[in-house]
C-alpha cells in the first residue's frame, strides 16, 4: 500500500492550466500535490447529487475530481473559475 496516489488530468484541465499565469499554475500545482497524498490536504467536499465526485477549492478556482481507491488514482475532471465550473 503506497502513501501517494497517481494523478491523471483531463485534456480540458491541462488546457485550462496552460492558459493561466505562472502564479496561478503554481498554486493549483501545490493543491494537486496535496490531493495525491494520503490523507489528502485541502478544502475538499463531495459534490451534491453525485456519488463519487469531489471538489477542491483553490481560491476562486474549483477542481472537480474522482478518486479510484482500488487503483490509487485521482482523476482531475475539470478545473475552472468558481462561477463556471458547476455549469
Amino acid at each position: 500500500m503506497s502513501l501517494t496516489y497517481q494523478l491523471t488530468l483531463s485534456r480540458e484541465s491541462i488546457k485550462f492550466l496552460k492558459k493561466q499565469e505562472k502564479a496561478v499554475q503554481e498554486r493549483i500545482g501545490k493543491a494537486l500535490n496535496g490531493l495525491i497524498i494520503r490523507p489528502p490536504i485541502g478544502d475538499i467536499r463531495p459534490l451534491k447529487g453525485s456519488n463519487n465526485k469531489m471538489r477542491l477549492r483553490v481560491g476562486t478556482y474549483r477542481l472537480i475530481f474522482e478518486v479510484d481507491h482500488y487503483e490509487e488514482i485521482v482523476y482531475i475532471l475539470t478545473i475552472d473559475n468558481r462561477g463556471d465550473v458547476y455549469k
